[in-house]
C-alpha cells in the first residue's frame, strides 16, 4: 500500500504556481523532495496536509482521502518543520503533556522511552536545545502517538555536518525498527544520497523527475566536451575547460571525457535543459 499518493496538486500565487504535482510515498520507503528554494516544496507539503487551500488535486493517506478523513489520518503522520520555533519557552515536560491531549494512539511510555533513546532531558526548554536536539525532540512525538508516515520540511537545514549525519542515522533506524515511511524536502544531496530510496524533483512548481535515485542516476552520464557539441545534449552549460551535460548513459558520444551522474549534477542540467526550452519553446 502507499503511505502517501498525491495526484495532480495545484495551487496558483500571483507570482507563482504549483501545476499537477504528483507522487507517491510507499510503504518502508524514504522519499526526499528536492528543488532549489523557490521551487514549490513547503507550498506541496502544506497544500497535502491542508495547511493551505489547494486549486484542485487529490491526496490520499494510506488510501484515504484527506479531504474526508483528515482528523484520522492525521493521527497516523508526524510533521516536522524546519526552523523549530514552536513554544521556545516551555519545558519539553509541558509540550509533551500538551501534545497528549490531542491524539488518542498517545503512548506516554513510548514517549519517556524516546526521551531516553535520544537524550532529551524533559527540564529542557527548545531554546536551549541544539538544532539537532530540536529534530530528534519532534520526530519522538511524533513517534509517541504511533505515526506511520513522518513529514519533514527541511529538517536538516542549519544543522552542521555531524548532527546531519546524526539525522541521517536516526532516520534509518526509525524506518527500519519502527516501521514507517518517511517524505522529507532538502536541497543537500548528500543527505539524500545517504538515506533516501527515492527522489521528488520540483522546479518551477512542476515534477522534473521522480522515481528510485539508483534508477534515474543509471539513465545518465555527465559528458564533458572541449568544445561545442553537434550532438544532442541534455542541460548543455558552458564551463571552465568547455562545456558539460548529460548524455545516455552507455550512448555513443564524441565527448571528451564522461563520468556517472550524481543528483547534484542531474538537478543542475535538468534544470538548465528546462530554462532553455522556456526561453526558446521551438527550437
Amino acid at each position: 500500500m502507499k503511505a502517501l499518493c498525491v495526484e495532480n496538486l495545484c495551487k496558483e500565487y500571483p507570482s507563482f504556481r504549483l501545476h499537477d504535482v504528483s507522487f507517491s510515498v510507499e510503504e518502508g520507503r524514504i522519499v526526499g523532495l528536492i528543488g532549489r528554494n523557490g521551487a514549490g516544496k513547503s507550498t506541496t507539503m502544506k497544500g497535502l496536509l491542508r495547511f493551505i487551500r489547494t486549486d484542485g488535486g487529490r491526496v490520499l493517506f494510506f488510501g484515504k482521502d484527506i479531504a474526508r478523513h483528515e482528523r484520522e489520518i492525521k493521527e497516523q503522520i508526524g510533521y516536522v518543520a524546519g526552523g523549530f520555533s514552536y513554544y521556545p519557552l516551555k519545558k519539553l515536560r509541558s509540550i509533551g503533556k500538551c501534545a497528549a491531549r490531542f491524539y488518542k494512539g498517545w503512548n506516554a511510555d513510548a514517549y519517556k522511552n524516546y526521551l531516553r533513546a535520544f537524550g532529551l532531558d524533559e527540564d529542557k526548554k527548545p531554546s536551549e536545545l541544539s538544532d539537532g536536539m530540536k529534530v530528534k525532540y519532534f520526530i519522538a512525538l511524533a513517534l509517541s502517538h504511533g505515526a506511520k508516515l513522518l513529514i519533514m520540511d527541511e529538517p536538516t537545514s542549519g544543522l552542521d555536518p555531524l548532527s546531519r549525519e546524526e539525522f541521517c542515522d536516526l532516520i534509518l533506524k526509525v524506518v527500519k525498527e519502527e516501521d514507517v515511511s518517511v517524505l522529507f524536502s532538502t536541497h543537500i544531496t548528500s543527505d539524500l544520497m545517504r538515506v533516501a530510496d527515492d527522489i521528488v524533483y520540483i522546479a518551477d512548481g512542476e515534477v522534473l523527475a521522480a522515481g528510485a535515485i539508483g534508477e534515474l542516476l543509471a539513465k545518465y552520464e555527465v559528458a564533458c566536451f572541449a568544445e561545442m557539441p553537434k550532438e544532442q545534449v541534455v542541460g548543455l552549460k558552458e564551463v571552465k575547460n568547455g562545456y558539460e551535460g548529460l548524455i545516455a548513459a552507455g550512448a555513443p558520444s564524441d565527448c571528451a571525457a564522461r563520468r556517472p551522474a550524481d543528483l547534484d549534477a542531474l538537478m543542475i542540467h535538468l534544470e538548465t535543459a528546462r530554462k532553455k526550452e522556456k526561453e526558446c519553446p521551438h527550437s
